[in-house]
């Protein structure tokens, strides 16, 4: 027999019954009923009943043991008593009567509980990291993330993409986010940096002629951390194609993520026709660029109706012609508690208020904006976003470009208060026409809004002839249930439009040759029209395994203050390494 086992802790059946085996594992949890001991022994694979009563060679042994020991066992399959099935168990029919017991591994004092999935810190999980990573829960959530990653690649290769792994160490590169740098020893003063994506490595690989690439690729920024974005590093499945336009994209990467999606979705409904809503219909209908369509809820601008009426809060500022009045209707919400509730919420959000009508029966608009506009304006509001008796609707006023984002948590709020947002589907829609620009207030100068390697919609000529607030870009986003799942654009190839689409952004000719070297001299010899995107991985699995927290399906990740508290990092390097690398250390003043 082998000399730790002879079956995993989730294979026997009951046709093993009869059979000697040998089982090793942890010691999930120990019950004593009426001095015969019932020990749940748990391996990566299942968990097993085995049972010592006092008659047994192994009782004394048995008596010892505690939680989390790594044990050997040697027994006997056979029949659970009538009555005693598990059927929540594959293993649940039969159980081990123990002959032989070896401690392979005693444990200590556990610093949290395996058994069970309740709360505990966050720190002491991930400090005893290989322990929190025991319990049922996140080590189901683990292992969904490894047949996901599995089901990406499949399909990926069923598209007739190839997978392709580009460095790590790289040059820094404007994408949005900190770079991590990593001195050089071997050139004293200079920096590698970590990518934050593949972006110029894949597109070269389309400038190499190789068409379809994609990779899982770990990507680095120094970013503040949060609940849906991990510190330090995250990974994507990075796509790139030559020789296509957007629509192209679309067709092949649709089915691969809702494919992925039906596959781990547990049943729940998968949109299958994909949305593909324009950014700043986004921003209008729902105050988000990757809204969550479960809510069936959508604004409407309402100004018309409050323009020179006798609410003067609204009436004048609509005398401002880039002003609006958007109307964020609320079905069945129509009860003074909680149109009260919502306004205390909207002050708790830094708002002087949130003003709404409701309607009462007969269709009777009531509440202070309903008193100050008049039943006309009351009765042509309803008529206008659909409300009836019983709803409510709240309004913001003001520069939309300043309260949309307001307006769409406001709008998520009421779907969320009123059981309104379906939590049992999975809506998946395209994001298209992102602006090409913005305006950097901070700065005072115009910025890329999106990727800067994106071809702005009319090429050349666009950059060349037009505002640069008013260009579109080709870059796409795929969102899904209130997150971006992915990004991607269409690239621009041309180098003349490359350099130029970075001169609207404060970057002279020179300077894109110093940072984009290798790319815009692959520009030079031959470059095909290429496009990709980059989906998350870690924000998918997160969705399909249910929770809102990355931490929950990353193996080793850090805490919100950026720290590894498994590993110990960051650390302080030793005054030799410093030396090597030519780095000093300043460090501020406390």
């Amino acid at each position: 027999m082998h000399r730790y086992r002879s079956h995993t802790c989730g294979a026997l059946r009951e046709s093993n019954i009869g059979e000697t085996v040998r089982l090793s594992g942890w010691v999930h949890r120990v019950r004593d009923h009426g001095g015969v001991l019932f020990i749940d022994l748990r391996d990566h694979y299942g968990l097993t009943q085995c049972v010592v009563d006092p008659d047994s060679p192994a009782f004394a042994q048995a008596e010892k043991l505690r939680s989390e020991f790594v044990v050997r066992m040697d027994g006997k399959a056979r029949r659970r008593p009538e009555g005693t099935d598990n059927d929540d168990l594959p293993t649940g029919k039969i159980e081990i009567y123990v002959t032989e017991i070896e401690v392979l591994g005693p444990a200590g004092d556990l610093p949290l509980p395996v058994f069970g999935d309740q709360e505990y810190p966050e720190d002491i999980r991930l400090k005893y990291r290989f322990l929190d990573l025991r319990r049922e829960k996140l080590h189901q959530n683990i292992m969904t993330r490894v047949e996901i990653i599995k089901s990406m690649r499949r399909r990926m290769e069923g598209q007739g993409f190839f997978e392709f792994n580009t460095p790590i160490l790289t040059a820094s590169s404007p994408e949005g986010a900190r770079d991590f740098l990593v001195p050089s020893r071997i050139h004293p003063g200079k920096f590698y940096a970590l990518p934050q994506a593949p972006q110029q490595y894949k597109q070269l690989l389309m400038m190499s002629g190789f068409d379809r690439y994609f990779q899982i690729a770990p990507c680095f920024r120094d970013e503040d951390p949060r609940a849906d974005r991990l510190p330090g590093e995250f990974y994507q499945l990075d796509v790139e194609m030559s020789f296509v336009t957007q629509e192209d994209v679309f067709a092949a990467m649709e089915p691969v993520i809702t494919g992925v999606f039906e596959e781990f979705a547990k049943g729940k409904p998968v949109s299958k026709n994909w949305r593909r809503i324009p950014f700043a219909e986004a921003l209008r209908k729902y105050g988000s660029d990757k809204p969550d369509l479960r809510n069936p809820i959508e604004m409407q601008d309402v100004s018309e109706h409050f323009r020179g009426s006798g609410f003067k809060v609204f009436a004048r500022m609509l005398e401002d012609p880039k002003n609006q009045v958007w109307a964020i209707p609320a079905p069945g919400g129509g009860s003074r508690a909680f149109c009260d509730r919502m306004n205390s919420w909207a002050q708790g959000e830094g708002q002087p208020g949130l003003g709404y009508i409701m309607w009462r029966e007969g269709g009777e608009g009531a509440g202070p904006l309903a008193n100050n506009i008049g039943p006309e304006r009351t009765a042509a509001i309803r008529a206008q976003i659909g409300t009836k008796e019983g709803d409510a609707a709240f309004f913001v006023a003001g520069d939309p470009d300043k309260f949309w984002k307001f307006s769409g948590l406001a709008r998520n709020k009421v779907g969320e208060e009123l059981n309104l947002t379906d939590k049992e589907r999975f809506e998946l829609a395209w994001i298209v026409d992102f602006p090409m620009y913005e305006y950097n207030e901070e700065d005072k100068k115009v910025d890329f809004s999106h990727n800067p390697f994106s071809m702005p919609q009319g090429g050349l000529d666009a950059l060349k002839g037009q505002d640069p607030l008013t260009i579109k870009a080709f870059q796409y986003d795929i969102t899904c249930n209130g997150y971006e799942i992915a990004s991607g654009g269409i690239r621009n190839h041309v180098p003349e439009a490359m350099v130029k689409a970075f001169e609207i952004a404060g970057y002279g000719e020179q300077e894109v040759v110093d940072r984009f070297g290798g790319m815009y001299r692959a520009f030079q010899y031959g470059a095909p029209p290429h496009g990709g995107m980059a989906a998350g991985v870690d924000r998918i699995v997160m969705l399909l395994c249910g929770t809102n927290n990355l931490r929950e399906i990353s193996l080793f990740p850090m805490n919100q203050q950026a720290m590894d508290l498994l590993m110990g990092a960051p650390s302080e390097a030793t005054t030799k390494q410093l030396r090597e690398l030519h780095v000093r250390v300043n460090l501020p003043q406390k």
